[in-house]
């Protein structure tokens, strides 16, 4: 069985649809053994408390980056987390952080990077009228949005959107896209090479093992 740590400083949709997913079978092998928010007021730790999940507030108000990273990979060693889920962390990790799960963060961003990183991707990409825009799960590195892509949906922006219709859009297919990364990354059948993320071949596989 598989951990999963999820990170979150809002309501955490994604965390909801990671969790509907465990639940459903859809991740097989996997629970989550932690939820974490660095806000007291996240109404994602609430909806995780209503599930019976274990969550955790460790408040970044006021700390070092270092420091409050310190306690955030604490307790995810603690609870032996395998896999780290950013889910609307607004939070950038420190080096240090990101070098303690290497190639073991995930986050979630509304376009199709390299295009549009950084805050409100889908306004973004809404005023530069891209005619598709989408969503990007990827593994975290020391840059923003910036780590090797793991999967992408895509969404066709419509001549009758606004940038709330089109984020709303891109929200649902970033449901299901995560879904798909955290299974991929808990099978195993994959090899990073620079950054391009490669399924190998079932004897592949067990030349790994």
């Amino acid at each position: 069985m598989k951990n999963l740590g999820i990170l979150l400083s809002g309501r955490g949709s994604n965390f909801v649809a990671i969790a509907d997913s465990v639940d459903a079978g859809r991740i097989p092998n996997a629970q989550i053994s932690i939820v974490i928010s660095n806000r007291a007021d996240a109404p994602g730790i609430e909806t995780a408390k209503e599930r019976g999940l274990k969550t955790l507030v460790i408040p970044s108000k006021g700390k070092p980056r270092e420091a409050h990273d310190q306690e955030v990979v604490a307790a995810l060693q603690d609870h032996k987390v395998d896999l780290v889920c950013l889910a609307g962390y607004m939070r950038l990790l420190s080096p240090w952080f990101v070098q303690q799960f290497p190639q073991r963060i995930l986050n979630i961003h509304p376009s199709l990077l390299p295009s549009f990183p950084g805050l409100e991707a889908q306004e973004q990409a809404f005023a530069y009228g891209v005619k598709v825009s989408g969503c990007t799960v990827h593994f975290v590195d020391e840059e923003l949005d910036h780590g090797a892509i793991i999967v992408q949906k895509t969404v066709p922006v419509l001549d009758s959107d606004d940038e709330h219709t089109l984020a709303a859009r891109i929200l649902e297919q970033e449901h299901i896209a995560y879904t798909e990364a955290i299974k991929i990354l808990l099978e195993g059948k994959y090899e990073v090479a620079g950054r391009r993320l490669v399924g190998l071949q079932k004897s592949e596989v067990r030349m790994q093992k």
